[in-house]
């Protein structure tokens, strides 16, 4: 069992992340107008905390994660007016095959090992015309998470990870500071990273 399956119970019940999915929701909706054609892809759904504000406003979300546990809990959550379809896999080890309008994520790619492979495969699916729009920490500690199990950056320098999404195919790159998480210790600034194809 993954951490992320054992943490599923709770995972909603902090402010911190329900809050911090809203804000990351209404950044993508400000840059993107998404409508009721689009089909989008929410990679590291989790339980849907993003994914679900997403879905008012598209035709289609579906959402990924390796987590059996989190998309359990995400299951409980569906209703006819707002249903994502989950998706239990790996897709850099077995990629969709699936394109989507859009793609969105909230606080995954911290734990993806590696990223040019991911950013190449998530833009073979995205349609043309399509956009990503992913959501982490700015550069920090390593003090973000209690346990770093299963992180594999600490947060993102800004140039770092413009080269990579660029190499990987994507134009109109920008990231920029959406929200700063506070935790006792000290701040955390969180960026969103949109780009289309």
């Amino acid at each position: 069992m993954s951490t992320f399956d054992t943490r599923a119970e709770n995972w909603d019940s902090g402010d911190i992340r329900v809050n911090g999915a809203k804000v990351i929701a209404d950044a993508i909706i400000k840059r993107f107008p998404l409508n009721k054609e689009m089909e989008i892809l929410d990679f590291g759904v989790g339980t849907g905390l993003l994914g679900f504000e997403i879905a008012k406003h598209v035709k289609q979300v579906s959402g990924v994660d390796t987590s059996a546990g989190m998309l359990a809990k995400l299951q409980e959550k569906n209703t006819p007016e707002c249903n994502i379809i989950s998706i239990h896999q790996d897709i850099i080890k077995e990629p969709l095959t699936q394109q989507f309008d859009g793609i969105v994520s909230s606080m995954t790619l911290h734990h993806v090992e590696d990223l040019e492979a991911f950013f190449k495969t998530i833009h073979n699916n995205i349609k043309n015309g399509g956009f990503i729009a992913i959501a982490d920490l700015e550069s920090e500690d390593g003090s973000f998470h209690s346990d770093n199990t299963g992180v594999h950056h600490f947060g993102f320098h800004e140039n770092e990870l413009r080269e990579i999404v660029q190499k990987s195919g994507f134009k109109d790159v920008k990231i920029e500071n959406i929200n700063t998480i506070q935790k006792p210790h000290r701040d955390f600034g969180v960026f969103l990273l949109t780009a289309g194809k």
